[in-house]
């Protein structure tokens, strides 16, 4: 009688496995077609496209390195990705504080207020984004993407770190007050030791979204020395045609920073996810 749903399991198990192997292959094999096109000439690319190579060269990575303009366009996305990531979580982490912890009804729709801010499309705000930019005189500027960044990105940070905070006891805030500590201290001495792990995920988000994002940069700088380098791959495109030995390796040139830092820091990231699910 056991022998049955043994082997049941077994054959649950092994199809699980084809199952995963299989959406495996479906999520590298673009990767694999993109990296394969851009060492392909255009004239193999063009006989067989989806095809098996037959020749490679790298003169795409080169010429793809000179037209974007690799170097500044790198240096402009991690300043601006790096600074905005700073401002969103230092800003997101001080207003879900009293978000977290006052239970008053002004708090609450404010938190609300932030989380219907997650639900807003960026091409709703991008006219009167544009024109406060405008009026500023923060067109064409670092600061002035830096704040759209941060104010597009602070309420997804502020349901991170607000629904984190109501998680932690508020007993170690009692500990604190009756040892002398005002808020900001107690924020700065317990909470936000122990925001690392909900940051590590929140930066994580941020990152990601900033990095690859094409419209904000796209609309608000102008000055091709300052632009992204999503921004400069994307100027590769052709409006009649489309050359993939051309823009295949601009893509990967651009997400090539992100993917190193990762890999550098997958450690740090994992474990940060790791120990706020165990906190």
């Amino acid at each position: 009688m056991t022998a049955y749903p043994r082997q049941l399991r077994r054959l649950a198990h092994g199809l699980g496995t084809v199952l995963l192997c299989l959406g495996t292959l479906l999520f590298v094999l673009p990767f694999l077609f993109t990296v394969a096109t851009s060492l392909r000439t255009a004239a193999d690319v063009a006989r067989s496209p989806l095809g098996l190579p037959h020749t490679f060269t790298l003169k795409n990575f080169s010429a793809a390195f000179s037209q974007i303009q690799y170097g500044t366009s790198t240096l402009n996305t991690l300043l601006i990705t790096s600074l905005s990531c700073v401002a969103v979580t230092a800003v997101g982490s001080l207003a879900a504080y009293p978000l977290a912890r006052i239970t008053q009804g002004w708090s609450t729709a404010v938190y609300r207020l932030f989380i219907l801010g997650t639900s807003v499309p960026v091409f709703v705000v991008i006219a009167p984004l544009y024109l406060l930019m405008r009026d500023m005189n923060l067109l064409d500027s670092y600061a002035g993407i830096i704040l759209i960044y941060t104010a597009l990105n602070l309420p997804v940070a502020v349901f991170f770190y607000t629904s984190f905070i109501r998680s932690i006891p508020p007993e170690l805030e009692e500990a604190a007050a009756i040892d002398g500590c005002g808020a900001f201290r107690t924020f700065f001495t317990i909470i936000l030791p122990l925001l690392r792990p909900v940051t590590s995920t929140l930066l994580t988000f941020v990152s990601l979204q900033i990095w690859n994002d094409l419209l904000v940069p796209l609309v608000f700088l102008q000055d091709p020395g300052k632009r992204t380098v999503m921004v400069n791959a994307y100027s590769l495109i052709d409006p009649h045609t489309v050359q993939p030995t051309t823009l295949f390796p601009a893509a990967l040139l651009g997400v090539l920073p992100l993917l190193v830092i990762f890999i550098f820091f997958q450690r740090q990231v994992v474990a940060g996810m790791s120990a706020g699910a165990v906190k």
